[in-house]
């Protein structure tokens, strides 16, 4: 009769007590453990604030060489319209390569002289 008092009183006791967790058996199948779960987790969460920071750092940095080009091409626009841009071609006295016929008129004036087969045996200069 004393056990069954006992157990009587001791029974609201019983149902505050936390159930067993069926979950939490490192024998069972797909069993994590905690402290590795947790680890996993804050990995996530820096993953994704390093990941939302250089979104963030990308933005930026296109934004500014966006801005940098708009701000290339209004001052080029400018200087067009000012008329401070005047190409000039480049002045070629002698004509360069297909030019220069000056005083002798075979365009050869600084060429060796045309050799025919075997003149470089024969020359009698060498």
């Amino acid at each position: 009769m004393k056990r069954l008092l006992l157990l009587t009183a001791l029974l609201p006791f019983a149902a505050l007590a936390q159930p067993i967790n069926t979950l939490n058996n490192p024998n069972q199948q797909g069993y994590v453990i905690p402290s590795q779960q947790r680890m996993q987790n804050e990995m996530m969460s820096q993953q994704q604030q390093q990941k939302g920071m250089l979104n963030q750092q990308l933005k930026t940095q296109t934004q500014i060489q966006q801005q940098s080009l708009q701000n290339q091409m209004n001052s080029n626009t400018q200087r067009i319209q000012q008329g401070q841009v005047r190409e000039q071609p480049l002045q070629n006295k002698n004509g360069g390569m297909l030019g220069g016929m000056s005083s002798s008129g075979s365009g050869q004036q600084h060429m060796l002289p045309p050799q025919s087969n075997g003149s470089m045996l024969n020359n009698p200069q060498n």
